[in-house]
């Protein structure tokens, strides 16, 4: 399967910045056999939207957005992500918002949204490498079995 990963940070494109939550990603997506691509760009909605839209196009089973969820001015991810999906899937969001309460009560303030664009499942991720992968740890079985519907793989949904 083929991911995109993209960090969303005016410091880490801009290099003030080492950007430490995407190689963090990409290393969990590889270890459950992704062929990964990986981008930084700044706080930008429209390069943000071009890139979901070239991951997307290209076919891509997965991307995840790491940055700009939060509350500051420039956090513009869920926006971009918005203007892209053709389908939310809030409960992605609401899963991750729901479980990080556990580990801190910043994690309210996110504001990462997720859905389907063509066969493309896209989830925006915080930017602290700790946070990223506690969501993916959080969603990881439930995400695996939503790309196997996007890409019209309908089985029984039944509990396991």
């Amino acid at each position: 399967m083929k991911a995109g990963v993209i960090v969303c940070s005016d410091r880490s494109f801009y290099g003030t910045r080492e950007d430490k939550s995407g190689p963090i990603i990409v290393e969990f997506l590889k270890a459950r056999n992704f062929d990964v691509d990986y981008v930084v760009l700044p706080d930008d909605k429209d390069q943000i939207k071009k890139q979901l839209l070239s991951f997307a196009d290209k076919g891509f089973n997965l991307v995840l957005t790491s940055g700009g969820t939060g509350l500051a001015p420039r956090d513009v991810t869920p926006e971009a992500t918005l203007e892209v999906i053709d389908k939310q899937v809030p409960g992605i969001a609401e899963a991750i918002r729901y479980e990080s309460l556990k580990y801190t009560k910043n994690a309210m303030l996110s504001r990462g949204v997720a859905g389907v664009k063509n066969t493309t499942l896209i989830i925006n991720l915080a930017g602290s490498p700790k946070a990223a992968i506690e969501s993916l740890e959080i969603i990881e079985k439930p995400v695996l079995h939503a790309l196997d519907l996007v890409q019209g793989d309908v089985k029984d949904c039944g509990r396991n």
